[in-house]
């Protein structure tokens, strides 16, 4: 295998706002998608043998747009389950629970289907994600594995890649369309890229109209 890539959709109208957003379905923005698109020229130059995706809309058209062929919808993607916190900002939490921290404190819980994650489990998610990628590694052989997904899923993604607990991932700011990149130094686990992403004026210049699906 050679790297492991890692993709936060583009924005929509709660990320721009700064509302959490776990299983709210919300589409992408204009500019959104023209993040999604500009992510096309980022990944020109690398070999993507398998990419995973979240089930949320979101990730899906950020795929599609980035000329992702044939994504493995995959359910352990999803972002944060943040209960009762669900769209609402760190701001407003903050009114009623002034040293609230999302990484060590988890969210207040939400209604039956929806009852929010502890950063432990979140984090055994994620270790799942992971062990499923090592499975695949064998079948890619030196090429890269792609995941389209969300900030704090990826940020703990990250964390325990690198072996850190969870609430590690605190340490890594993702933004809307930017691309980081996992990979290994002398066998051992390393970011080699972070955050990533074209600025906005670039985007009609340098952000081709993604190849046609061939699959």
């Amino acid at each position: 295998m050679g790297e492991l890539i890692l993709i936060r959709h583009g924005e929509t109208e709660w990320s721009r706002s700064g509302r959490h957003t776990s299983h709210t379905d919300l589409p992408l923005t204009d500019l959104g998608e023209r993040q999604a698109r500009a992510l096309v020229p980022l990944l020109a130059d690398r070999k993507i043998g398998l990419t995973l995706v979240s089930p949320a809309l979101r990730a899906r058209r950020t795929a599609e747009l980035a000329g992702l062929t044939s994504p493995r919808i995959t359910p352990d993607l999803r972002e944060w389950d943040y209960g009762g916190y669900e769209g609402v900002t760190t701001v407003e939490i903050h009114r009623t629970r002034p040293t609230w921290n999302l990484w060590t404190d988890g969210v207040t819980p939400g209604p039956e289907a929806h009852p929010g994650e502890s950063p432990a489990q979140v984090g055994q998610r994620a270790d799942r994600v992971l062990t499923e990628i090592r499975a695949a590694a064998e079948t890619v052989g030196d090429a890269d594995i792609a995941l389209v997904a969300h900030s704090h899923f990826l940020r703990v993604l990250t964390a325990r890649y690198l072996g850190l607990n969870p609430a590690g991932g605190t340490l890594f700011q993702l933004a809307t369309g930017a691309v980081s990149r996992l990979g290994t130094e002398h066998g051992n686990p390393v970011i080699t890229a972070l955050n990533v992403a074209l600025p906005e004026s670039l985007f009609h210049v340098a952000a081709p109209e993604p190849p046609e699906p061939t699959g």
